[in-house]
C-alpha cells in the first residue's frame, strides 16, 4: 500500500498570525492521521516572517500529544545549526513521551541565511565537510558510544527504543545516507 506523508512549515497565511498558522498545522496533523496519513514532518527555518516554527522539536511534541498513531517527525533538523548531544536528547525524549512515532530528518543546511545562522551557532563555519563527522557524532549519541577527552558521555534519557532517522540530501551527501542505511 502506497503509504502518503505531509511536511509543513506552518506557513502564515496573509493577514494572518503564527498562532493561527500553528493551529492550522495541528488541524492537518489531526485531518491527516483520520485519511489514514503514514507521516508528519516539521520544518526548521529562522528568520522568515511567514513561518510560525523554528524550534520542529517544540512542535513536534504538540502535534503527536493531540494524535495517536501517525508517526510525526522533523523535516528536518539543520545538524549545523545544533550541537549533537542536544539533537539526541531532544529526540530521545520526544521518543520515550510517543514511543515508536517520533522520526528525525537530518540535514545539512542552515535553514536561513548565513547572518542569521552565525546568531544560532556562532561556531558553524559552514564547511560541507563537517556535515558527515556532525552526523558520526549523533550516531554515538543514540548508540551510547559517545567518547571525548574525559571519557564517556551518555545522551539522556536512556529509552529501549530510538526515533527512525533520515538524512535529508541529494548529491554530494547522499553517500553519507548511503553510509547510514
Amino acid at each position: 500500500m502506497l503509504e502518503l506523508s505531509i511536511a509543513d512549515q506552518s506557513m502564515i497565511s496573509a493577514g494572518g498570525n503564527a498562532t493561527g498558522a500553528l493551529q492550522e498545522t495541528l488541524d492537518m496533523a489531526l485531518a491527516a492521521e483520520q485519511l489514514g496519513y503514514h507521516r508528519f514532518w516539521l520544518t526548521e527555518h529562522h528568520n522568515m516572517p511567514i513561518i510560525a516554527s523554528a524550534a520542529p522539536e517544540i512542535l513536534i511534541d504538540r502535534v503527536a500529544s493531540v494524535t495517536t498513531r501517525i508517526r510525526v517527525g522533523a523535516g528536518g533538523i539543520m545538524l549545523p545549526n545544533h550541537s549533537s548531544i542536544k539533537v539526541a536528547e531532544s529526540f530521545r525524549l520526544l521518543e520515550a513521551l510517543h514511543p515508536g512515532r517520533i522520526d528525525l530528518g537530518l540535514g545539512r543546511a542552515a535553514g536561513t541565511d548565513p547572518y542569521t545562522a552565525r546568531l544560532i551557532n556562532p561556531s558553524n563555519d559552514f564547511k560541507e565537510e563537517n556535515f558527515p563527522r556532525k552526523v558520526e557524532e549523533l550516531q554515538a549519541f543514540f548508540a551510547d558510544a559517545a567518547m571525548t577527552s574525559r571519557g564517556p558521555v551518555l545522551a539522556v534519557p536512556r529509552i529501549n527504543t530510538m526515533p527512525q532517522q533520515w538524512i535529508l540530501t541529494g548529491g554530494a551527501n547522499a553517500s553519507v545516507a548511503a553510509q547510514w542505511g
